[in-house]
This record gives structure tokens, sequence and C-alpha cells, in this order.
């Protein structure tokens, strides 16, 4: 069996939500021990999706929140009350065993504790210190504090979701989250090459909303070479304006709130559609792609009329066949339960979590062919591996372990 790719690899990880838990979340999934640092005090504070939603049942409590055991999969869970003297006599113990400390807090939190990065530096030299925060840890922005929406609207994203002619509608999901956790991971794995090569450690300083603006490339790109913005250019709709393809749209279909799209890249997947559609789809209006963009919303209606009449899949079946881009619009469920490829790819593994049972979780949209990903053990229970953590690794006694316990350091 090959060793895991980031074996033997500790992270003392103090980061949460998803941002910085599921940076942590990738490395712990190729094998680096990822020790999850938790605030003993009310139920692990630091994170306020350890006790919620979505739950599997009625059950509620701080060992049950679903995106709590979905982005911490594969970690060691341990409590230290930072607070205490203990608490700070213990930290940098660990520290000194780990390879990254890793936080997203706010700007100057880890300073304020008594382990910013000259700290850690002191305790460990070639420590990798990741600090993860809205906007970042240094530069103009760097007192304030952001959430979800406010990252959307300051990055750029919110103003270029919508319908055209509407109001902005923001970005429902916390992709920006997904984008500061996705950069977060490469920046960790970049700078333990460099201290492989060098033997040196650094901090690793990021912010969100700069990671959430590279989501806006087009818009962008098209701003800085042609001087137009997103609304002025071609809208927010995939299917309006300069885009060289048309029909190019999501289309209803058989059933209630049933959807798929279609994508004719030139004039001979038109033809291909036109020829499924009717003979009236070959109105020479549409023989070229300048005639459908300059009758679109007729084309649009046209098309839209024949789908509706279609199951979604058949649809994609007979594009695909003609060689017509196209794809049934999923819901989570169906793209979980009835794609095949979901189980041959791994997607969402079953996990099993000690209190929640076997559940899935997100897996990793990429497979090694020697060191591949492996993710079995849910979410760690608040304070579960503190014996395996201070005893098996800072060689504490059960006795010593009891005491800190009753003295609130854990």
């Amino acid at each position: 069996m090959p060793v895991p790719a980031l074996s033997p690899i500790r992270i003392c990880d103090f980061s949460g939500v998803l941002a910085g838990a599921g940076a942590s979340r990738i490395l712990a999934a190729f094998g680096a021990q990822v020790i999850r640092v938790e605030n003993p005090a009310n139920n692990g504070s630091w994170d306020p999706l350890r006790a919620g939603g979505p739950f599997i049942d009625d059950r509620r409590g701080h060992n049950f929140g679903g995106g709590w055991n979905n982005h911490n999969v594969e970690k060691l869970g341990v409590t230290l009350n930072l607070a205490t003297p203990k608490g700070r006599e213990i930290l940098p113990r660990l520290i000194a065993i780990s390879d990254i400390v890793a936080e997203n807090f706010a700007a100057g939190v880890m300073e304020r504790l008594g382990f910013g990065y000259e700290a850690l530096k002191a305790i460990k030299p070639d420590i990798i210190y990741l600090s993860n925060c809205g906007f970042g840890a240094t530069g103009p922005y760097q007192p304030f504090k952001t959430w979800g929406p406010i990252v959307q609207a300051f990055s750029g994203l919110t103003y270029t979701s919508g319908l055209t002619d509407q109001p902005p509608a923001g970005w429902g999901y916390s992709y920006m989250d997904h984008g500061g956790a996705y950069y977060g991971a490469i920046a960790m794995l970049s700078a333990l090459h460099h201290r492989h090569k060098t033997g040196e450690g650094q901090w690793l300083d990021l912010a969100c909303t700069e990671a959430a603006s590279t989501l806006t490339g087009t818009a962008i790109l098209d701003y800085t070479v042609n001087g137009r913005g997103v609304r002025n250019s071609r809208g927010v709709d995939s299917n309006r304006g300069e885009a060289p393809m048309a029909p190019h749209n999501i289309y209803p279909s058989l059933g209630d709130d049933e959807w798929v799209a279609i994508a004719c890249r030139n004039d001979e997947e038109w033809l291909a559609l036109a020829g499924e559609i009717a003979n009236q789809a070959l109105d020479p209006r549409f023989g070229t792609l300048a005639g459908r963009q300059a009758h679109r919303d007729e084309l649009e209606a046209l098309v839209g009329r024949w789908t509706a009449d279609l199951d979604k899949y058949e649809v994609q079946r007979r594009m695909q066949s003609l060689g017509v881009p196209a794809a049934a619009v999923q819901r989570p469920e169906e793209r979980i339960d009835k794609d095949p490829n979901t189980e041959a790819w791994g997607l969402w593994p079953m996990v099993h979590h000690d209190e929640m049972g076997d559940v899935r979780v997100d897996g990793i949209p990429v497979h090694a062919s020697r060191t591949d990903w492996e993710l079995k053990r849910g979410a760690p229970l608040l304070g579960q591996h503190n014996r395996e953590v201070f005893g098996g690794l800072l060689g504490m006694s059960d006795q010593e372990i009891d005491a800190l316990h009753a003295e609130g350091a854990l």
C-alpha cells in the first residue's frame, strides 16, 4: 500500500467554517495529520457550523452539524482554552511538533492571543503559517471584517450574477469560501515544497475577498481590454449579447420545474437541432449566427416550445447523439443518486461519524494513480482526541489530562 502523499505532515489547525477548514480538509484527504484545535467554552464556539445544519435527523447539538462534519473529515479534534495560562503553555508544545499552523480568524486575533507569526517562529523557526481572513492580514483593508455576502459584493461577484435588466442577485452559496479554501491548500503545498528545498518556513497571507475576485475573470478581461462594464457588454445572461453561440440557454422540459441546457456553437450544430425540432426551425432568418442573434427572442421561444414536451434526459441524449452540447439540469439529489459516474468517480464517499453514523461528504474531484486521497473518518466530536494528542503526541499522563480538564484548560 503506497504511503499517503502528505504523510507525515502535521497541521495545527484553528481554521473553521469553510474557507479555512476546507483548505486543511484537502491536505487531510491526502494523508496529512490535521489537529483541529477548538475552544472548550460554549461547545467549540470558534466554529458556528459545529451545531448548524443540515441535520440527518432530529438530533441537535455541537456534534451533529452537517456542514461541520463535511468540512472536517479525517481530522483529529482537541480542545484548548487559550484564555487560561495552562492552555497557553500547552499550545507551544503542539506547534513545536507541527509543520503548519493554519487559521482563518479576523486579522490580528492570533497576535492578540500571543501566537502571531513572530511568536510562532520563536517556537519553531521553519513553521509555515497560513492566515486566511476576509481582507488579508496586511494592506489598507486589513481592519475590516467580513462574511459571505460582503465578500460577494466587495469582490464584484454580486454585480455579475442576475438576469438582464434585473437587480444583482448575488451568489447563493459561498463559492468564494471554496475559492479561498483552494487557494489556501495550494499555498500550503507550495510552502511545503519551498521548505523541502530550502529549510525555510514562511507566512502565507490569504485574503478571501481577493480569492473571490479571481472568479470575475471574463468581466475584468472585457473591461481591461474593451473598456466595457459587465452590464453594457453582454449583460449577465449567458444567452445574451455577443456570446458567439445561438441558441445558448436553459430551456423548460417536461415536468414541474425541469430544465435542460443547450448550446449551438456553429451553424452545423444549429442545423442538427433544427432537424429535430421541425421544418419551421429552418426559417431562413435562423440560417446564420447573425440572424439567430438578431431574432433571438423568436429563436429561444421556438426551442423552448420543443423542449417543453420532452423529458430533459431525452433531450440530452438526442442532442449529444448529434454532437450538440446539451445536458439535463440536475438537482443535487439527482447528481448524487442517479448519475452513474457518482459511484464510479467516488465524488460523495460515505464516512463514519461516531454519533451521526454513516453519512456522505464531498469527495475530492481528482484521483492520483499512486497516492490517491481517502476519506473514511467523519469529523471529530468536541475534544474527542484530547488523550490521543496530548497523551500520545505530547506525552502527558492521564492524570495530567484529567487535571487540565478540571481546570478548564482542555
